[in-house]
C-alpha cells in the first residue's frame, strides 16, 4: 500500500523546508544513472553512519540497512522514485484470501555463491527473524505474521494473524524482509559479518568484495541479479566511513568521494549551499527524533525503589510541558528540522498535533506553571534527577547541542537535575534496549511510507524499543487501523492512537526532518536515492 498522493506531496513540501540534498553543478544534465543505463566506473560513497550487523536478524538501523539494500534482495521492493512495492525476487505477489498472501518466485535464481535461491530460503528467512527475535533486530515488524508455508520450490504462502493487513506488501520490502541463504545462516543465532562476506551469501545489485567494518566496504556488481532494480549504473562502489562529519564534508568538496549521505551538521549544510561546485536539491523523507522513556527504570519506574506509576507519568508530562521544540529546530538545526508534536509525522495519513494540544501552553511553547502543577498534584515535591543518554554519531554531530539544550530547558525550570551522557552507536543501539538507559535519544528512519510504520514497530508490548510500555487499548487501536480498509475510518483510528499515546508518553516526539544526500564531480541520479521509499541505492548513481 503506497502513501496517498496528497500525503506524499505534503512530505515533499516539508522536505523543501527541512532538508537539503547537494549535487554537482558540473556534469551531464538530466536524471543520470538508472537501472537501464550502461554501467560506468566505481562510485565512492561516504557516511558517518555505522553498521551494527550485516545479518538482517541482528540490526534495525539506517547504517546497516543501507548496506543490506545493496547486497540483499526482497520479495517485493520499490523502484527508484517510487514508494510502491512491486515484485523483486517475486514473479507475482497478492492476497489469495484476507489472511493469506501468496508469492511466486522467479525461476532459476542463484545466490552469488552458486546456491539455489528458492522458497526454502524465503520461509527460512522469516522463521529465523521470529525465532532469533534479537533486541537490536526488526522482528517487531512481523507481529502480524503467523506462519510461512512452501507448497513448492517457487511458492511461499504467508498466513497472517489479522485479516486485511494494509501494510503487508511494504513489510515484505522492509528491514525484516531481506532473504538470506539457508545453507549459510544458522537458524537460531546471528552470523558474523566476516562469515557472511566469506560465504558470499548475497543476491542484490552488488556483492561485497572486501570488508573492513565501519572503515571501508568494496562492492562489485552481481551479474546474475534479476531483481526490479536492474543492472546498476556503475560496476563497482566503495563505502567509506567517517568518524567526523567535517572530514566527510572536506572529502566531498575535494572530490575524494562522489556521494555523501548521513550526516552533516546544519552549519555544514549551510556552508555547502554557498559552494559554487554544488547545488541544493530537495528530497522527501519521514525521519523523526524523540526521547524514549524506560517504564521500568525511569524515575518512579516499575522496578525502581520508589516505584509509583502516577509520579512516573507526572515526570513524563512535566518534561513534555517544558521542552521547547521550536527553539531546538531554530537554534540547533537552523530550520533543517521542524518541531514534531505527535508520533505520526506531518504528511502521513491521520497525523495530528496531539502533544501540542495536551502539553505546554497549547500553541507549542513550554509552560512552567503546567509542569509545576502536574508534579505537585502527583506528590513530587523536590527536583527529580534524570539520567538522559544520547548518541553523538548516529544522529549527527548536532545531537550534542540538541541534548545540551534539552538539559538546559529542563534544569532552568528548577524541577529537574539532568545527568547527560553519550555513548557511541554500536554499543548504544543494544544498551538502550537492555534497560541500561532510563531516558534516551532515538530517531526513526521509516521502513516504508505509511502511518503504521510509526505505530506497530514501537508500541505493542514495548515494540522494538523494549521500554516495557504496554497499553492493551493502544494495541487494539493499532491493530484496528492496520486492518481497516476504509480510508476515512482508518484515518480516524490513527488519530485515536496518537491521542492515547500522548496521554501515556511512551516516547516524546521532538523533531521531524527528511533525507539528506550530497554529491559532487558530475554525479547524476542522487535525486533517485531521495525517493518516497526512503532507501538509498548506490546502483542509481553514476558519474
Amino acid at each position: 500500500m503506497a502513501m496517498n498522493k496528497k500525503a506524499l506531496r505534503s512530505v515533499i513540501a516539508l522536505a523543501s523546508i527541512s532538508a537539503f540534498a547537494l549535487t554537482a553543478c558540473t556534469g551531464p544534465s538530466g536524471g543520470g544513472g538508472s537501472a537501464s543505463s550502461a554501467a560506468s566506473g566505481p562510485i565512492a560513497y561516504g557516511t558517518t553512519d555505522k553498521v551494527t550487523a550485516l545479518d538482517p536478524a541482528g540490526s534495525y538501523d539506517n547504517g546497516s540497512f543501507m548496506v543490506m539494500n545493496q547486497v540483499y534482495s526482497f520479495l517485493l521492493n520499490s523502484k527508484p522514485g517510487s514508494a510502491d512495492p512491486v515484485p523483486d525476487l517475486a514473479q507475482s505477489a497478492s492476497f489469495t484470501s484476507p489472511t493469506e498472501y501468496t508469492v511466486k518466485l522467479k525461476p532459476g535464481l542463484k545466490w552469488a555463491n552458486g546456491h539455489t535461491l528458492d522458497s526454502t530460503d524465503v520461509k527460512f528467512s522469516f522463521d529465523r527473524q521470529l525465532k532469533i527475535n534479537d533486541p537490536a533486530g526488526p522482528a517487531s515488524l512481523l507481529a502480524n505474521l503467523e506462519s510461512v508455508s512452501t507448497p513448492d520450490a517457487d511458492t511461499a504462502v504467508f498466513k497472517l494473524k489479522l485479516a486485511n493487513d494494509q501494510t503487508f506488501p511494504q513489510i515484505l520490502s522492509s528491514p525484516a524482509a531481506p532473504i538470506v541463504d539457508h545453507q549459510v545462516f544458522p537458524a537460531d543465532k546471528l552470523l558474523s559479518d566476516d562469515d557472511i562476506v566469506k560465504a558470499k551469501a548475497f543476491y542484490g545489485q552488488y556483492t561485497i568484495d572486501s570488508y573492513k567494518k565501519n572503515e571501508l566496504i568494496s562492492l562489485k556488481a552481481y551479474p546474475d541479479y534479476q531483481g526490479v532494480l536492474g543492472k546498476p549504473a556503475n560496476d563497482a562502489a566503495t563505502i567509506k566511513y567517517y568518524a567526523e562529519p567535517t572530514n566527510m564534508k572536506l572529502d566531498i568538496q575535494q572530490g575524494n568521494i562522489d556521494v555523501a549521505n548521513r550526516s552533516l551538521s546544519a552549519t555544514d549544510v549551510d556552508d555547502l549551499k554557498k559552494d559554487s561546485k554544488v547545488k541544493v536539491n530537495i528530497g522527501p523523507g519521514g525521519e523523526i527524533r524523540y526521547i524514549t522513556f524506560n517504564f521500568d527504570t525511569m524515575p518512579f519506574g516499575a522496578k525502581t525503589p520508589d516505584a509509583n506509576p502516577a509520579k512516573a507519568l507526572a515526570v513524563r508530562q512535566a518534561i513534555a510541558d517544558l521542552v521547547d521544540r521550536q527553539a531546538i529546530a531554530d537554534q540547533v538545526y537552523k530550520g533543517t528540522y521542524l518541531p514534531l508534536y505527535s508520533n505520526v509525522p506531518n504528511g502521513f495519513l491521520g497525523a495530528n498535533q496531539s502533544f501540542k494540544d495536551a502539553y505546554g501552553d497549547g500553541t507549542g511553547k513550554p509552560s512552567l506553571d503546567k509542569a509545576k502543577k502536574v508534579l505537585s498534584d502527583a506528590g513530587v515535591s523536590s527536583a527529580v534527577t534524570l539520567n538522559l543518554q544520547y548518541n553523538p554519531d548516529h544522529y549527527g554531530s548536532s545531537s550534542g547541542d540538541e541534548y545540551a539544550m534539552i538539559k538546559d530547558q529542563l534544569e532552568k525550570s528548577g524541577l529537574f537535575k539532568v545527568n547527560l551522557q553519550s555513548t557511541e552507536w554500536v554499543t548504544y543501539s543494544k544498551a538502550s534496549r537492555a534497560d541500561e538507559y532510563p531516558l534516551f535519544q532515538f530517531g526513526w528512519f521509516p521502513d516504508f511510507s505509511d502511518s503504521d510504520n510509526y505505530l506497530t514497530p514501537f508500541f505493542p508490548n514495548g515494540g522494538f524499543l523494549k521500554n516495557h510500555y504496554n497499553n492493551p487499548t493502544v494495541t487494539d487501536l493499532i491493530n484496528k487501523q492496520l486492518t481497516t480498509t476504509d480510508k476515512s475510518g482508518r484515518e480516524a483510528t490513527i488519530q485515536q492512537v496518537q491521542n492515547a499515546l500522548a496521554k501515556d508518553i511512551s516516547t516524546l516526539p521532538l523533531l521531524q526532518g527528511a533525507q539528506v544526500a550530497i554529491s559532487a564531480n558530475g554525479v547524476n541520479g542522487v535525486d533517485k536515492t531521495l525517493d518516497a521509499s526512503f532507501k538509498f541505492r548506490l546502483g542509481t548513481v553514476s558519474k
